[in-house]
């Protein structure tokens, strides 16, 4: 798909090549990030920034692998960029955890476009129920891993049926 061809309210999801990205793949699924497209931007929820929006060529640059689009063909785009645009400088919610103050990505996804369920949270990886990955991650926060608890994440809402798959974004 060409980035010509974008409309807004595509989502765009990502396979990236950090640690935690990887985390992420193992635990869930083909992809670990998403975003959705409006304007000529990004709007999506980042680990450093939390709520943003960018242009669409930085964050082409940021991100590191692959890029697919999702389109919601029965999309109320003005209603969901009014939504996104609501969360703009809200916190990255680094714990996962549902009600927690911020949003992590595919949160941040489901929040403005309502038409996603909650599934139980995993993290493990082929060998573990939670990886070491994670251990040490929620370690660090002093939290217990949400292991179960309702959550999202990117692979589950490429998974919809309510999406059509339009193609690798190039230019």
């Amino acid at each position: 798909m060409k980035i010509q061809d974008l409309q807004d309210g595509d989502l765009i999801f990502t396979v990236g090549a950090s640690e935690i990205a990887a985390a992420i793949r193992a635990a869930t699924g083909s992809y670990s990030h998403v975003a959705i497209f409006f304007n000529g931007e990004i709007f999506h929820a980042t680990h450093e920034k939390g709520v943003v929006n960018q242009d669409l060529s930085d964050f082409l640059q940021d991100e590191d692998v692959g890029y697919d689009v999702y389109r919601y063909p029965a999309i109320e785009a003005e209603a969901v960029f009014k939504r996104a645009k609501l969360h703009l400088g809200m916190p990255y919610n680094f714990s996962f955890y549902p009600q927690s103050n911020g949003f992590y990505c595919s949160e941040y996804i489901a929040e403005i476009l309502p038409i996603f369920d909650t599934i139980p949270m995993q993290f493990g990886d082929e060998e573990n129920q939670i990886s070491g990955f994670w251990q040490e991650y929620y370690r660090e926060l002093g939290l217990d891993v949400p292991l179960n608890q309702p959550g999202t994440n990117p692979s589950q809402l490429a998974q919809s049926r309510k999406l059509i798959y339009k193609g690798e974004l190039h230019d």
